[in-house]
């Protein structure tokens, strides 16, 4: 047994126990069952609720028993009892506020006596909310009725403020004291403001019958009178002025006693007689509209019709209109005055001038709108191509500060990118484009190979700003000039390599340009060369058909400089000066004397305006006079003999003799440069032609047309009757046929 006890293992199973839930504990009100004296609660309530109505005092009320009273009598589920014994009260001192106010009407004092009895019974009522809340909190909510102050204010206006008199006497009583506030009396703006108040918080329908809407027609009233008064005085800024000045008043009037929601009305009504009548008259008003006003820079009064005039579309075109037309009218003034065209520079600093003007006219007065600025724009295409010579002075006004660097001609330092911004403004407006370009290229030209530009750098910002606006195709010629100067100087370092072991006693730098990238110069440009100099130039002629076999080299005597020794009583001095002048100049080492046909004919400078402006040069300027004509006069004539100057002295080391040049072309020089222009253009009007055919192969004359323009109007606009005739030409060479059944349409052949 002992042993089969110590082999029997006891087990233990786990048992899980589920505790059970713990119970909730609510605790109940403890309920006192204390017996209620119904009558005698009610009784003392009303008592009360009478004394506060005919007092509007409480000073003598314990609140505290009467408001053990309301809390018994809805505990008591006598709720509904007290709330009817609340109604009958309420009305019946509603009647005694009712008679006070109408017995008022025949002393003329129902305004103040409403006022008074208000606050009364704003008062009253006040304190029997804060008495009666535990009703309010029980049984107005558990079924729904009007609690007390809602009631109360629903009886008031039912028992006092919908009489169609009262209503009347009301309005009258707020017009009339509005009126006298609008002619510049004092007002008692607190009793406004209560009255408007009761009507709002009351219900706003009321507001709106016995206020808002009288008042917005005695408005009209008032305004049409004083809006006719000032248009007979014929002054659009006080006129203007005006409107401002009563929109502010009556934003004050809104803010102090009137609805919010008044405000917008009023407003328009204020703008609508004053402005919204009288549109077109007042930007018309002779010496005080819109002309007027631009013309005498008055940015505040422009400020304020466009605010005024914005919110109709008439006003906002009568803007445009007027802007437009005032800006072409002048501008066209200013473009066509002959005698500010005789300075290109000075006209396109004008230009720019005007032009800033109205954009700053349209950014700070006109809000840049979006409809004005584009009128602007418009206005100023329109004005800017009435100058067919524009794209000259442009380019001549570029040259002019590329040269200074971008400096003033004041001396001043002027921001480099800010004239050119201001330049492309200009360009942008110019149709003819390639105009400007065959100007542009002829300057730059001259800036290149006379080293007369300040930086390369602005140069080539120039050509990016041009080419943003024209594309690539339009600079790639310019480019190409800037390249071959680049091209030149690593040339030049070879050519002085090969020369080093030559002991020559000159110099010579060569700029080798590309023909048809550089501005086409007629042969008669030649000249003949100094000795000296032409073994100079067939030695680098030599060595440049040595590297560039198959090219052709064609000397340009009129684009060069040169710098030459003179020297005077054991004094040399250098004379800087253009290759005719060095041509000139060296004739004299031979001869003292030389006549004008001889010096024509020995430096074979055919073009005689040319020969002409450098004898001018080297003759006629003072202080730079190497030369001396017989007779002396200022102009050059065939039969004049040349001397060398003696008597010439100078203490500067280096001379700088500068070409006498017109600033702009000729009329019948700007003849020829159009017509060339023009024949040139034929060739593009053709190919824009044949891409638009190609690309649509059948189309109707008018549409074809309207393409062509659309394709070319980035370099120029094309004369529609320049089209048709290069159609024509199409037609004869087979590139394009008429249509058989219809002559206006064109096919194209392949």
């Amino acid at each position: 047994m002992a042993a089969a006890k110590r082999g029997v293992r006891s087990k233990t199973a786990a048992v899980a126990i589920e505790a059970p839930a713990p119970k909730k504990i609510r605790i109940n009100p403890v309920v006192r069952r204390c017996p209620i004296d119904v009558q005698g609660s009610s009784r003392v309530l009303q008592n009360a609720i009478g004394e506060i109505f005919r007092r509007s005092n409480a000073s003598g009320l314990s609140f505290e028993e009467l408001y053990r009273h309301a809390f018994n009598l809805c505990q008591g589920n006598h709720a509904a009892k007290l709330y009817q014994m609340f109604r009958e009260e309420l009305v019946r001192n509603l009647a005694v506020y009712r008679d006070g106010v109408f017995a008022a009407a025949d002393t003329g004092s129902m305004f103040e006596v409403l006022d008074e009895k208000w606050l009364e019974f704003s008062r009253a009522l006040q304190l029997i909310r804060a008495l009666l809340n535990c009703m309010d909190r029980t049984y107005v909510i558990r079924y729904r009725e009007r609690s007390v102050y809602d009631l109360g204010l629903e009886l008031w206006k039912v028992e006092v403020v919908s009489s169609p008199k009262l209503q009347a006497a009301l309005t009258g009583f707020l017009l009339g004291e509005i009126h006298k506030e609008r002619s510049g009396e004092m007002i008692d703006r607190s009793k406004m403001r209560r009255a408007v108040q009761m009507l709002i918080e009351l219900d706003y329908k009321i507001y709106l019958l016995v206020v808002e809407e009288p008042f917005i027609a005695a408005s009209k009233d008032f305004y049409s009178i004083e809006s006719q008064q000032l248009m007979a005085c014929g002054d659009c800024s006080a006129m203007l002025k005006r409107v401002e000045r009563r929109l502010k008043e009556e934003s004050v009037r809104v803010s102090r006693y009137l609805s919010e929601k008044t405000g917008p009305k009023i407003s328009r009504v204020v703008v609508d007689i004053f402005v919204g009548k009288n549109i077109k008259q007042l930007v018309d008003m002779e010496n005080t509209g819109l002309e007027f006003m631009l013309s005498q820079d008055r940015l505040d009064d422009l400020a304020r019709m466009y605010e005024f005039l914005q919110h109709w579309d008439e006003g906002g075109k009568e803007i445009l209109d007027g802007l437009t037309r005032h800006i072409k009218a002048n501008g066209a003034q200013l473009v066509q005055d002959p005698e500010r065209q005789k300075d290109p520079v000075a006209f396109i600093q004008l230009l720019l001038s005007f032009r800033e003007k109205y954009d700053a006219i349209v950014s700070s007065s006109f809000k840049r709108n979006k409809a004005v600025a584009a009128g602007l724009e418009v206005a100023f295409v329109e004005v800017v191509n009435l100058n067919r010579r524009l794209p000259e002075f442009l380019s001549l006004f570029l040259d002019n500060k590329l040269r200074q660097g971008g400096k003033s001609d004041s001396g001043g330092s002027d921001d480099p990118e800010a004239f050119m911004d201001k330049a492309m403004l200009i360009f942008r407006y110019i149709n003819e484009k390639d105009m400007f370009e065959k100007y542009y290229k002829h300057h730059l030209a001259k800036r290149l190979l006379l080293s007369k530009f300040a930086e390369d750098e602005l140069e080539r910002s120039l050509i990016l700003k041009i080419k943003t606006v024209c594309g690539y195709q339009f600079t790639s010629k310019i480019e190409t000039m800037l390249k071959d100067m680049r091209t030149s100087e690593d040339l030049m370092q070879r050519f002085r390599n090969m020369q080093a072991n030559i002991n020559a006693a000159m110099n010579i730098n060569v700029q080798v340009l590309t023909t048809g990238s550089w501005p086409a110069y007629a042969s008669s440009s030649q000249c003949i060369l100094p000795r000296e100099v032409h073994g100079l130039c067939e030695r680098f002629k030599t060595f440049y058909l040595m590297e560039h076999r198959g090219r052709r080299l064609t000397w340009q005597g009129n684009l060069g400089s040169a710098d030459l020794k003179l020297t005077i009583d054991d004094t040399t001095k250098t004379l800087s000066c253009s290759t005719y002048q060095m041509c000139i100049l060296m004739l004299f080492n031979d001869s003292d004397r030389l006549s004008y046909k001889e010096i024509k004919d020995a430096t074979g400078i055919q073009q005689a305006s040319e020969l002409k402006r450098n004898l001018q040069s080297l003759a006629l300027v003072r202080g730079k006079n190497v030369l001396r004509k017989e007779p002396m006069s200022k102009e050059i004539g065939e039969m004049d003999v040349f001397v060398f100057n003696e008597a010439f002295t100078s203490k500067l080391a280096k001379i700088k003799i500068c070409t006498v040049a017109a600033q702009k072309e000729t009329g019948e020089e700007n003849s020829r440069t159009r017509e060339k222009i023009e024949s040139d253009r034929n060739p593009q009007i053709e190919a824009a032609i044949v891409r638009v055919m190609k690309s649509r192969q059948r189309m109707e004359h008018n549409n074809l047309v309207s393409e062509v323009i659309a394709q070319l109007q980035s370099r120029f606009t094309p004369n529609p009757a320049v089209i048709k005739k290069r159609i024509e030409a199409l037609i004869e060479r087979d590139y394009l046929e008429r249509d058989r059944d219809d002559r206006r349409t064109y096919c194209y052949l392949a």
